[in-house]
């Protein structure tokens, strides 16, 4: 299988703050290092790792750092990361929406690109002739494009819109038209960041398909940033982590997925240490994960029951408030969900054995006053795993029998 995409040293370096006459003076010493005196940028040397939640102390952040890895023909990358960590920036650099500091990307074949919403789209133009530019630009010719045009136009779904100037759509009909038209032109590279999640449903269903249906069935490369595991799992066969600018792990994605959401949840236990929460009516104090001596554990045998402890600040209106947590597994989707009114500031939980099979789990945990608002929210919080003793009932052959064990009985 030859090789579509290969990025070598790919690194992007940003400058912070606003642009000012500083700028000019580090772009005139750029310039007077590398030109006149035949010297490396010097600015290259310096610069920090691109973690957001920390203040740094240089101007200069890596966006990416040393990025190498190859993606071969007909593959479907999924690429992961949290907010920030490069992704978007890899694939503009892939695009050629912005240029690499430093490095080289080689890829073979047309990149069709669907990176936010209205990418490439001309706002007073109509969805039919930003149709022909978008082809254009991709070197197609207006009999290529003639032909796929009804094919574009149906799969979109805004037949009535078609000739209507693009800058009265809503964002949902642009993706639509843009993925439509990235998908159908037939580039032997996608590539889709995050803008899938603005279509409805329907349309993220028909996205996924027509995704593997462009990887499987006509064997082009397909890259895909997203946060919906379940898509990357259902879509990706290959996964890369970014952290922070780098690549964190490259495997499949099954692994990408459990190293990603292993770093996203760190510990079996929440103590609210935001002082901002004070100023709400109620919010969630401390979570913890106990056995049944109340004892701090994160890992049980099926046959243990898990109990979880909350503690709750409420200041006025006691009554009013309901406490719900919701058990979510590995990929985050959710188990089963617990609610109850908040009659203590301290409340127990209790998971019964043998209802959770295998796996790790987490918790999402909010307070509020049903139907009108929500309080207070504590997402992805409190991992802990259920160790299986009895794999017999959890796998067979290739079959999954899901996260909890029924309760049910056979009726003769």
């Amino acid at each position: 299988m030859s090789t579509a995409i290969k990025f070598e040293n790919i690194s992007k370096q940003y400058r912070l703050g606003l642009v000012s006459t500083q700028t000019l003076s580090h772009d005139l010493n750029r310039w007077w290092k590398m030109n006149i005196q035949g010297k490396e940028d010097p600015y290259l040397k310096i610069g920090e790792v691109n973690d957001r939640a920390h203040k740094g102390v240089s101007d200069y952040v890596w966006a990416l750092k040393d990025i190498n890895f190859e993606v071969q023909q007909g593959d479907v990358l999924g690429i992961i990361g949290k907010n920030g960590a490069g992704k978007s920036t890899l694939l503009k650099i892939l695009s050629k929406v912005t240029a690499p500091t430093t490095g080289t990307i080689k890829a073979a074949g047309r990149i069709a690109s669907l990176l936010e919403v209205g990418t490439g789209f001309h706002p007073e133009m109509t969805g039919r002739e930003n149709i022909f530019m978008n082809g254009a630009i991709m070197g197609m010719t207006k009999a290529e494009i003639t032909r796929k045009l009804d094919e574009i136009v149906d799969f979109s779904g805004i037949e009535r819109y078609l000739d209507t100037p693009v800058k009265r759509y809503s964002s949902g009909m642009t993706v639509r038209l843009g993925f439509a038209i990235a998908a159908h032109l037939e580039p032997e590279i996608l590539v889709v960041d995050e803008v899938l999640a603005v279509g409805d449903a329907e349309f993220q269903k028909k996205a996924i398909g027509k995704m593997q249906d462009v990887s499987k069935g006509e064997g082009r490369t397909v890259l895909f940033v997203s946060h919906n595991m379940a898509s990357m799992q259902q879509l990706c066969s290959k996964g890369i982590l970014l952290e922070n600018g780098s690549i964190a792990i490259q495997s499949s994605i099954d692994e990408t997925i459990n190293k990603y959401l292993s770093l996203s949840i760190s510990q079996s236990y929440y103590i609210n240490n935001d002082l901002n929460k004070s100023n709400k009516d109620a919010y969630i104090k401390e979570i913890r994960i106990l056995d049944n001596n109340k004892n701090d554990k994160n890992s049980f045998s099926i046959d243990e029951s898990i109990i979880v402890s909350f503690k709750l600040c409420i200041l006025k209106n006691k009554e009013k408030f309901s406490l719900f947590c919701l058990v979510l597994d590995q990929r985050l989707n959710r188990v089963f969900a617990a609610e109850s009114e908040c009659i203590e500031d301290e409340m127990l939980l209790k998971i019964n054995p043998n209802f959770l099979v295998r796996g790790k789990y987490s918790l999402c945990v909010f307070v509020n006053i049903p139907r009108l608002k929500q309080e207070d929210i504590v997402e992805n919080t409190c991992q802990f795993e259920v160790i299986d003793r009895m794999s017999h009932l959890i796998k067979h052959g290739d079959y999954d029998y899901g996260s909890v064990f029924g309760n049910y009985i056979w009726l003769k």
